[in-house]
């Protein structure tokens, strides 16, 4: 199933083959991959092939995949600028996951939160998830930002590692409650209404 979420600035779609160049050039600095836990370092050419085949097998799952893997892409530039996932689906409880990365020059713009609001809107309101779990690795103040500013809330911590410089590190685990979410869009839309 394919399925794609169109932002004002941004196309979140599949990872295509034609996409490796930009997700290498992207993910081999280490500047960016030192918060993620997943990412090695030097990224090469084939960690991203790999990825792409990963993805697009996820997507081929049907209709109730335990993932959706994002490339983001600037629509401005028809370049992709980034990743977006929602993964750790558990239907039946109602939950799932999922952090993001944008390539460094493209970083402080509001592409992430943009990203991250719109794969958020799709998990609570077209999914019907009602729990997201998401985090940060100790230092990352940049991602603890914006989860705050979405209405996420730290829940606890846990030991982790960094795949990219092999450091161990603390990730502070976040999570977004549907309800709460909802809450704040109600807010937004009552704020519209009444500046109109």
């Amino acid at each position: 199933m394919v399925t794609t979420i169109e932002t004002p600035r941004l196309n979140l779609r599949p990872w295509r083959e034609d996409d490796i160049e930009q997700i290498v050039l992207g993910l081999n600095d280490l500047q960016l991959a030192k918060w993620l836990a997943f990412v090695p370092h030097p990224y090469s050419t084939s960690d991203a092939e790999n990825w792409v085949r990963r993805c697009q097998a996820i997507a081929s799952t049907g209709d109730r995949p335990t993932a959706y893997e994002f490339a983001i892409e600037l629509k401005a530039e028809r370049k992709v600028i980034g990743g977006v996932s929602l993964n750790k689906i558990d239907w039946s409880a109602g939950t799932g996951g999922g952090g993001i990365w944008i390539a460094t020059p493209y970083q402080g713009l509001g592409y992430g939160r943009e990203a991250f609001d719109a794969k958020i809107r799709f998990a609570f309101r077209d999914l019907g998830l009602t729990k997201l779990i998401n985090g940060y690795f100790d230092g990352n103040e940049n991602s603890w930002a914006m989860q705050r500013k979405l209405g996420y809330r730290r829940v606890t911590e846990a030991p982790s590692r960094c795949m990219a410089d092999g450091r161990q590190t603390i990730e502070h685990v976040t999570m977004l409650l549907r309800s709460d979410w909802q809450d704040r869009e109600d807010q937004t839309s009552d704020r519209v209404r009444s500046e109109a």
